[in-house]
């Protein structure tokens, strides 16, 4: 639970007070230039195709940013991390389980409608109702549970196989929300009902024609653990949300991998037990490679500690150098990170720089350093405030998730 939780409207959630922060007031935040529309507010540019394969629906992203899966999947370059603690939303990778709905929704934001239930006092809310109850910020690390899958498929014995996009370290950003705190809206309508154990949000995409709602919907539950630091966000980065991200309305749940973080929010209930929707009961779960997932396995819910190297990535002089990467903690704050230029043989501890968000945010780290002339083998690795270590690999798994390794995205240069 953030140390930042009073509910006035200049709260930062975050997970220390050395990463708590005032955010602007909700009058801003309501006020016409805020949703004014940009040309980055996720609105498909309907006469022109995307630039280098990108979508037209993303033709205001950065298109050198990215490698182009799908339509469905766009992931950032690593050399455009940046070196920034928040990633841009120009260069924000995208990822989709069902084609999301029409860019009409965000025409007037505040008429979105989102139902809260297993409460007290069940209501249905706008999002202008929302904006009257309270408002905070958190800095998360959004990644999806894929990210790293590639590292796995590489490790394949032969036969076996992993479905699903190769991600390598770009399905994740670091990104800034903006919304009102869950449990404001809880208390508002009286507080939980008795016996809930989770907290389940339904997404408003597209569903396809002809095919069971349960099997294709995006509705996920997480534990009721989470419910006093679960956001109803508007707001990305200090813009309205894009409609590619979620727009008008995301549940984030920090610390937690991406599919949790439920876009187009429509419904957000307390319930007893997990949903039977397909995504939660037989996606995103933690099985065998060649195996079914199932209820019982765990779900993919925590991210696990993680790091890599975003520079350098290419030969170059040989000299002085620094070299820099991400780490984060998922649940934890970053407590330190070590970098080895030999392939793991040594490490030598990086320093931490740049602002410290909170425990949910990404930390970036340099250091500065004199690489002789030859090869080198960059690598990674942090440890969490927890004490939990990033392992040099991580097992494959049936569905390619929470890849943690320090060896898979490790950078192997030349130097001369």
């Amino acid at each position: 639970m953030p140390e930042a939780t009073n509910l006035h409207r200049r709260t930062f959630l975050a997970g220390s007070a050395a990463g708590a922060m005032t955010v602007a007031s909700s009058a801003r935040a309501q006020s016409p230039a805020a949703e004014a529309p940009k040309p980055d507010a996720g609105k498909p540019d309907a006469g022109k195709p995307g630039a280098k394969g990108l979508p037209a629906s993303l033709a205001w992203k950065d298109p050198n940013a990215f490698i182009v899966h799908s339509n469905q999947t766009v992931e950032t370059k690593r050399g455009h991390t940046g070196s920034g603690v928040i990633t841009p939303v120009g260069r924000l990778f995208i990822r989709n389980n069902v084609n999301p709905p029409p860019d009409s929704i965000v025409a007037d934001r505040d008429a979105w409608r989102v139902e809260i239930a297993g409460v007290a006092s069940p209501r249905t809310l706008t999002l202008a109702e929302l904006k009257r109850i309270g408002l905070a910020s958190v800095a998360t690390v959004l990644q999806c549970s894929g990210n790293g899958r590639k590292y796995m498929q590489d490790a394949l014995q032969p036969g076996q196989t992993i479905p699903g996009t190769p991600w390598t370290v770009g399905a994740a950003g670091c990104v800034i929300w903006s919304g009102v705190p869950l449990k404001a809206v809880v208390d508002m309508l009286g507080g939980p009902a008795g016996g809930v154990k989770f907290v389940t949000g339904t997404g408003g995409e597209d569903l396809p024609a002809g095919l069971k709602p349960k099997d294709v919907i995006v509705e996920r539950s997480v534990p009721i653990s989470t419910l006093d630091t679960v956001l109803l966000a508007w707001e990305m980065n200090g813009e309205p949300l894009p409609l590619a991200h979620g727009g008008p309305l995301r549940m984030i749940v920090p610390g937690y991998s991406g599919v949790n973080n439920i876009k187009y929010v429509k419904t957000v209930a307390l319930t007893e037990a997990e949903t039977d929707a397909k995504i939660q009961a037989a996606s995103y779960r933690m099985h065998g490679v060649g195996e079914k997932a199932a209820p019982t396995q765990p779900a993919i819910w925590e991210q696990p500690v993680r790091s890599w190297i975003t520079g350098p990535l290419d030969g170059g002089a040989a000299g002085r150098t620094v070299v820099t990467g991400v780490a984060f903690g998922g649940m934890h704050a970053v407590a330190r990170v070590e970098v080895s230029t030999d392939g793991g043989r040594s490490w030598t501890d990086a320093p931490l720089v740049g602002p410290d968000l909170g425990r949910y945010a990404w930390r970036h780290f340099a250091l500065a350093l004199d690489l002789p002339a030859g090869r080198h083998v960059l690598a990674s690795r942090a440890t969490d405030a927890a004490g939990h270590v990033q392992p040099e690999d991580t097992a494959p798994n049936g569905g390619g998730y929470s890849y943690n390794g320090w060896r898979g995205p490790a950078v192997r240069i030349e130097t001369t």
